[in-house]
């Protein structure tokens, strides 16, 4: 049997993969932030939120290490969180290729600091303050977008996994 289907067969091994996989891509996302000065877009940081609600649920379950009733409960809940962030995906990897003529982002950081008072503007930083059409980094001409997109299906593919395949008693 080959050892990733050895892995899926544990209760608690294939929700910490998920767990430490996602961790990794949110500090990739935080490294190209602070160490190359990638400001996210507030598409990014929504994926972010997404990226934390599926690292979040695997984690729990990855502790849990539910049964058949369980891993399905799990299943339907890593597959909104999947689809709620694949869905920000699709539509930022869509205005990259086809950007509109005005950006749907928002002001830039540097815009908001002269512009509004810091207790207003904090908020602001917060929802991030790239461009959404920008495509800064790429990896085999893929978007960060482009990868994220891909993330989001491979979590909801595992989701559908978790939730119909049948098990050996």
């Amino acid at each position: 049997m080959p050892a990733i289907l050895r892995i899926l067969e544990h209760r608690r091994q294939p929700f910490l993969l998920l767990f430490a996989t996602c961790a990794s891509l949110l500090a990739f996302g935080l490294y190209l932030q602070y160490a190359k000065g990638q400001e996210p877009c507030p598409m990014c940081i929504m994926q972010r939120y997404a990226f934390v609600g599926v690292a979040i649920i695997a984690l729990l379950a990855g502790i849990h290490g539910p049964g058949a009733a369980g891993r399905r409960v799990y299943g339907l809940l890593l597959a909104l969180a999947a689809l709620g962030g694949g869905g920000v995906a699709a539509r930022q990897s869509w205005i990259q290729i086809y950007p509109p003529e005005v950006s749907e982002c928002g002001p830039g950081l540097e815009y908001m600091l002269d512009s509004f008072p810091l207790a207003d503007a904090l908020p602001m930083i917060f929802h991030g303050a790239g461009d959404c059409t920008e495509r800064a980094w790429t990896l085999l001409g893929l978007s960060i977008a482009n990868w994220s997109l891909l993330s989001f299906a491979a979590v909801a593919v595992f989701a559908a996994w978790l939730m119909f395949a049948r098990r050996p008693r």
